[in-house]
């Protein structure tokens, strides 16, 4: 039977602790704010490229799967003695009963609906309405399953703004699922762009198990050109580094729709973008938001 050692400790520990833990051998590490689910509790958001000033919780809970034939408290006590701490912190040990781990994570993802006609749904399951637009996505390695606001948001904008022909980039296009989506909503050509090599080959796998053909590449396969529709899910700080080049890719009359952007930073996005596009808010989710504009007839970006 495995086990899970549970130890609270002080933001500063957290990270060096996880460390020790997983160079001694335990079989996997988690840290958890100990104040969840309290009125304490701390939401933590990160962008890719940044150092936020937290990097962990006020508060900290590591959790350390181990192994029947691993000794918690020796394996605690190294961990410690390796980082220099004057004493051991108090510890619980909890029991995890085996289980169907397969079953059991195929059972936290069930088909999901998403804005009038979307359907998002994992292989083991059958499409609730086999009329919709039905996605097969399974959990994966690459950003995009539709259970994140930002996602969700992206899916209903296309869903209401693509007509049959026109053309579209989906810069940062993760699992794919946006450029799937586009194409079965009737846009050609659809080009995928990511910067992750894994999430290009995701992308593929999942277009062709969707028979919805799509072009993937990475930023310096993407050839010179205009788009009808440009899609970026990102986050905040990348979009605003790429303000320029995404404009540009919008043909004359195009629209452009950004998200990964929280409520709180949608408006330092639109003046980034000002000076090339007027950006506004879609909708808001969740705390995030989807930016749109328009690019004026006759503009090149």
């Amino acid at each position: 039977m495995y086990r899970e050692l549970v130890v609270e400790v002080a933001r500063a520990q957290a990270e060096a602790l996880s460390d020790a833990l997983l160079d001694l051998g335990v079989l996997s590490v988690s840290v958890e704010d100990a104040d969840a689910d309290t009125p304490d509790e701390q939401p933590m958001f990160g962008e890719p490229g940044l150092t936020p000033p937290d990097t962990a919780w006020q508060r900290s809970r590591v959790v350390a799967l181990v192994g029947e034939d691993q000794d918690a408290a020796v394996l605690l006590a190294a961990a410690v003695n390796e980082l220099g701490l004057a004493e051991s912190p108090a510890f619980t040990l909890r029991d995890v009963e085996e289980q169907d781990w397969v079953r059991l994570t195929q059972s936290q993802f069930e088909p999901m609906q998403i804005g009038q006609r979307i359907w998002v749904v994992p292989s083991w399951h059958d499409a609730p309405d086999t009329d919709a637009l039905i996605l097969e996505l399974d959990p994966g390695l690459a950003f995009g399953t539709g259970s994140h606001p930002t996602t969700r948001l992206c899916m209903e904008w296309l869903e209401q703004h693509v007509q049959t022909g026109q053309s579209l980039l989906d810069y940062g296009c993760g699992s794919g699922i946006l450029a799937i989506l586009a194409r079965k909503c009737g846009a050609e050509p659809v080009i995928g762009i990511d910067i992750d090599p894994q999430a290009v080959e995701s992308a593929r796998y999942n277009s062709e198990r969707n028979h919805a053909p799509v072009e993937y590449g990475l930023p310096d396969d993407l050839r010179d050109g205009q788009f009808n529709i440009v899609v970026a899910n990102i986050l905040s700080n990348p979009l605003k580094l790429l303000a320029s080049m995404l404009t540009s890719r919008v043909a004359p009359g195009g629209r452009l729709a950004l998200s990964g952007v929280l409520e709180r930073q949608a408006d330092e996005v639109i003046a980034a973008y000002a000076p090339y596009m007027k950006m506004s808010v879609w909708r808001a989710h969740d705390g995030w938001v989807c930016l749109h504009g328009q690019a004026a007839t006759g503009s090149v970006g």
